[in-house]
């Protein structure tokens, strides 16, 4: 697990980026061989960033056709119009390719399993790099990071948080924590789980803020009347690793679970324990008693549409999935949301799960600089910058961007900066880095709906410890 940075305490007051320092982004003088546009691998083996030479230009893979494969997202939509604004700067044409969340990693997965190169760029998260990188999927960026004739001299990766950048770093071996061996992705956005609300409903009925996760299950149960097709309380239930990874899991590690353990240098199942029992019965509980009666289905856009039409009255998922509902015009409660950290633990814990949108490089691409040329400037501070101002690009991943062009935007998003700062200092990837993330995840989300559904809670969670724990060690 990787920590976000201990000096980033809150948006204000964050670290300067430490990694690639400055000897580490110059350009060897030893680079050899040539490709072309396409970026083949030079003659030997080595990274296709090796053959790129020259001055740096970003018309280098002018005429080149990108395949770009993304799932609908509130960064996909605030970056497509802005897409002719690369083609502009490149002579690069991109080709995107937009697949539902519910399917998209399925999709991914098997095409990369293919070793197929039809997609050259693709939306991933970190999660990814544990499952992509080890089989070789992904393209190692940091040559393309340290050749300065193929990333722009104004590109300045360090300006990229450091807890966001090492997330994207793993060695592959068993019990490793993150930030450790290649870079496999960059970030382009990241998201803090926490609780969006209907600020005008809590306002008009004077509610507090609950202070305890108990304390959050009375008050959604209240604010549920079915009869008026009002809920208490909104978060994912599909059948999808996505179930656990926003809410779920941050509420989880504040009540004392963790996902596993490494006994005898082998991964094994915790989500059994004591605590992780307790917590799961009374998270299921709380999705029958307050949530959207077709819970099971639901991912963030139902979680967050809901929200915005003023059907359920709170939201615990990512604050970048439910701050676009707050802009004028976008949702019916437009303009009337707040946001607050969730409850804390009993022992006082604000442990946040972080998810960190980025852009990964298929191994098996045959338009390698052209790739590169897209994953720069997506995430560069020109088109950060003006996907703030002109879309819904919350939590950008630079600091000079989130410190200036963000900050300016939320004068209307009352609790927003307050929610983040309360928990950034304790906000991290919860998870434990496993290469068979996405099989085992999904397991537990199936757990959660077998006991949403009726099954005991100990008895079913015993038996999803043991699978994934059968599943680490195959």
């Amino acid at each position: 697990m990787i920590d976000l940075p201990k000096a980033m305490l809150t948006r204000r007051n964050v670290l300067g980026a430490v990694g690639v320092g400055a000897a580490g982004l110059a350009a060897s003088s030893l680079l050899s061989g040539c490709v072309g546009v396409g970026g083949t691998p030079a003659a030997g083996g080595g990274s296709a960033a090796d053959g790129v030479t020259g001055a740096f230009d970003w018309k280098k893979a002018s005429g080149t056709t990108l395949h770009l494969l993304q799932t609908p997202h509130v960064y996909q939509q605030t970056y497509e119009p802005m897409l002719k604004d690369f083609t502009e700067k490149t002579g690069i044409t991109v080709v995107a390719d937009l697949v539902p969340e519910a399917d998209y990693f399925t999709k991914l997965n098997t095409e990369l399993a293919g070793g197929q190169g039809t997609h050259d760029v693709f939306m991933m998260g970190a999660y990814w790099v544990w499952q992509y990188g080890p089989p070789g999927w992904l393209e190692n960026l940091d040559p393309w990071l340290k050749n300065e004739s193929a990333t722009a001299p104004e590109y300045d990766y360090e300006d990229i948080y450091e807890g966001l950048r090492t997330s994207m770093k793993w060695d592959f071996n068993t019990g490793s924590k993150v930030g450790t061996g290649g870079t496999y992705a960059i970030p382009w956005g990241f998201e803090i789980n926490n609780i969006a609300y209907n600020k005008k409903v809590f306002d008009a009925k004077g509610i507090k803020l609950p202070t305890s996760f108990d304390n959050l299950i009375d008050l959604a149960v209240s604010l549920t009347d079915r009869s008026k097709n009002q809920y208490g309380i909104a978060f994912r239930g599909s059948r999808s690793w996505a179930t656990i990874h926003p809410g779920f899991m941050s509420q989880f590690a504040r009540e004392g679970g963790v996902d596993y353990q490494l006994k005898d240098g082998a991964l094994t199942g915790a989500m059994n324990s004591d605590a992780a029992v307790s917590f799961t019965q009374k998270w299921a509980d709380l999705a029958k008693h307050a949530g959207p009666t077709s819970w099971t289905t639901y991912d963030y856009p139902q979680c967050t549409g809901d929200l915005g039409d003023g059907v359920a009255m709170m939201v615990y998922d990512a604050d970048s999935a439910t701050y676009p509902k707050n802009k004028p015009g976008a949702s019916k409660m437009a303009g009337n949301l707040g946001w607050w950290a969730g409850p804390p633990g009993a022992s006082g814990s604000y442990a946040t799960n972080i998810w960190t949108w980025a852009l990964g490089l298929n191994a098996k691409s045959k338009n390698k600089l052209a790739a590169w040329m897209f994953m720069q400037w997506a995430s560069s501070k020109e088109a950060t910058t003006k996907a703030v101002q002109t879309g819904t690009l919350a939590d950008p991943p630079r600091k000079s961007v989130f410190d200036g062009a963000f900050k300016q935007s939320l004068s209307a998003f009352p609790g927003y900066l307050e929610a983040f700062d309360q928990v950034v200092s304790e906000s991290k990837i919860l998870f434990t880095p496993q290469k068979k993330f996405l099989e085992t995840t999904e397991d537990w989300a199936v757990a959660l709906q077998d006991i949403y559904g009726g099954a005991n809670a100990k008895t079913r969670l015993d038996q999803l410890a043991a699978s994934v724990t059968k599943k680490q060690a195959s």
